[in-house]
């Protein structure tokens, strides 16, 4: 008999869908199209999309690894079947909590000064009181959880829509077929690339997908499905705001703007505050979605026995992991101020995309050492070797532009 009841599956395809998209439509686009535009320039659409087809070969990885093992903490796990290193599967495993965190920080740090188009607060006020909201919606149970996810998700949604309505009247065919065609230019390929990679950030948000697994019905069927869905709404949206975005502003006016989005609106007369409420919610919906992440991957790996038990814990009332939340709420509201976004942006993106390529080799080593067992063709193993791979390149490019950028 466990010790402890089990967390509730209440997550239906639905839910679970507009929960990733919850942070795949956060932070990324409403904050980080003007510093994508600095590097990509008149090609920032070609960015957007670059980094989404190296996302999009890594989620069918987590697709099928979600699909293979469906529990809490789900890296640490994948790389923890395929290594069997306790070490390796803990250190994987903080290293997504970490991550989660210190993103809620920062993203709640960001959200600070959205407060002051409503009721001008100290900031470090405005941090701790949206700090003890989210530890509340995240503890008071999942379903609500989701639900509060969801509808700020359907706001951003709604704002990006309203930003493609107005300003996308500016767009022609022959500008989004040459913001669309790679230049031939190595220095101009180097600067898509480099925006690629800050790119790459707004599509974080399907992985953290994986780690509420033990919450969802019938989650081998259900998360796969999800994962591709919510990655592919937040790329058919990224692309129409970039092309949107390249048609109706100057770009020395958008490249390295904090608030691109009321720059493209601000010409057709919308209440700059509309926006804003917008943007606030759903930027802050990823502080939410990934408190809940971070709560649950230290659940996890409590659970298998590398973090101290008392993680463990799950609220009888709630079923949620209560001490493992409070104790992430308290961490990110310890790193809220002083971090900075775009900074984070680069470091998320640079380990994210090293456990990426440790979670493609961990499917690799799972899908050979099945092909072994039963005598099948090595074929099969093009899927975790092109997410690896891409991962690899692309932190190798970014690590590249850096070097050149020094020199």
């Amino acid at each position: 008999m466990p010790e402890h009841p089990a967390l509730a599956r209440r997550l239906s395809f639905g839910l679970v869908t507009f929960y990733g998209l919850g942070t795949t439509l956060g932070a990324g686009i409403f904050v980080l199209l003007g510093a994508v535009a600095a590097a990509a320039g008149p090609w920032t659409p070609l960015a957007f999309l670059l980094a989404a087809a190296i996302a999009a070969v890594t989620a069918m990885s987590y697709a099928e690894l979600v699909r293979r093992l469906p529990v809490c903490a789900g890296e640490a796990m994948y790389v923890d079947a395929a290594f069997g290193r306790p070490l390796l599967t803990r250190a994987v495993g903080l290293t997504v909590a970490s991550v989660g965190i210190v993103s809620a920080a920062t993203i709640v740090n960001g959200c600070a000064a959205y407060t002051d188009f409503f009721v001008p607060l100290p900031k470090d006020l405005a941090i701790t009181l949206m700090v003890l909201t989210l530890t509340a919606v995240a503890i008071v149970g999942i379903t609500v959880s989701a639900w509060v996810a969801s509808l700020m998700t359907v706001a951003g949604i709604a704002g990006l829509v309203l930003v493609i309505a107005f300003a996308g009247r500016a767009m022609d065919g022959p500008g989004v077929l040459a913001a669309l065609t790679p230049p031939t230019e190595l220095k101009l390929l180097g600067g898509i690339t480099a925006g690629a990679f800050l790119a790459f950030f707004a599509f974080l948000g399907f992985e953290d997908m994986v780690n509420v697994a033990e919450e969802v019905h019938d989650a081998r069927r259900t998360l796969p499905r999800a994962i591709l869905a919510a990655l592919g709404i937040a790329t058919l949206l990224y692309v129409l705001i970039a092309l949107t975005a390249m048609a109706a502003v100057p770009l020395d006016q958008l490249a390295g703007s904090e608030a691109p989005l009321a720059i493209l609106i601000a010409p057709y007369g919308v209440d700059v505050r509309i926006i804003a409420g917008i943007s606030f919610m759903a930027v802050i919906n990823g502080a939410l979605v990934q408190t809940i992440k971070s709560a649950r991957v230290l659940y996890g790996l409590a659970r298998a026995g590398h973090l101290p038990a008392l993680l463990a814990r799950i609220s009888p009332r709630t079923r949620t992991p209560a001490v493992a939340t409070v104790v992430v709420s308290l961490l990110v509201l310890g790193f809220a101020t002083s971090l900075e976004l775009v900074a984070l942006a680069r470091v998320a993106s640079f380990i994210t995309l090293a456990l990426f390529a440790t979670v493609n080799f961990a499917l690799l080593v799972l899908r050979r050492r099945e092909a072994r067992a039963a005598g099948l063709s090595r074929a099969h193993l093009w899927l975790p070797l092109g997410g690896m791979c891409l991962s690899l390149a692309l932190v190798v490019a970014e690590l590249v532009t850096v070097v050149t950028q020094m020199d």
